[in-house]
């Protein structure tokens, strides 16, 4: 069984790295830009908002390949990046 403890600091250095890997590539980062509303500027805006971070790994969650592409490339497993997930969207 694959243990995905998850802490507040664990959830958003996962969800920085899962931003990273979406705006690293042009056509995965307009269509994240696109599904969330969210422009370059008001992205730079809002880096450290739990929401924002929470809707990049929404957004990968979504698409089961990005979700493993971006596993692989930033060393988190699945199922850790969606219990960062799951951390980042509980209330404050």
């Amino acid at each position: 069984m694959v243990r995905n403890d998850t802490n507040d600091e664990n959830a958003v250095t996962r969800a920085l790295d899962a931003l990273t890997f979406i705006l690293n590539d042009p056509l995965r980062a307009g269509r994240f830009l696109d599904v969330t509303g969210l422009t370059p500027d008001n992205l730079r805006e809002c880096l450290t908002d739990p929401s924002t971070l929470a809707a990049a790994l929404t957004f990968l969650e979504a698409h089961e390949p990005d979700l493993i592409a971006c596993a692989d490339s930033t060393g988190h497993s699945p199922e850790a990046l969606v219990a960062a997930r799951r951390v980042l969207e509980q209330p404050r």
